[in-house]
């Protein structure tokens, strides 16, 4: 790597890897991270894999953030919030966002 990013953050992204492969994903996004990682993604508490496009294994939900927090103990929960499809004034995905840091 050639330098850390103040900042490394996904949206949309890890909802679409394979579960299998998040754990190199997770260390390649903390070693990157100088300070934060916010993470924008499809939440659910468990594991859970939905169809996508009438199609298996391309799309999952789950709870990126904790098993950031969990894999990493020095980092914490900054902040949180959810992006509502029908907000008026700031539309989105229905995508929950977690902001972590570097403690």
């Amino acid at each position: 790597m050639d330098y850390q990013r103040d900042l490394v953050f996904t949206k949309g992204v890890l909802i679409h890897l394979n579960p299998a492969v998040l754990p190199e994903i997770y260390k390649k996004m903390y070693k990157a991270s100088k300070k934060y990682i916010l993470v924008a993604e499809y939440y659910n508490p468990t594991p859970v894999e939905i169809e996508y496009r009438g199609n298996k294994g391309f799309l999952f939900k789950r709870d990126f953030a904790g098993e950031l927090l969990e894999t990493f103990k020095d980092l914490k929960l900054v902040d949180y919030g959810f992006v509502y499809k029908r907000d008026n004034n700031f539309s989105g995905a229905d995508i929950s966002w977690f902001l972590l840091e570097k403690k």
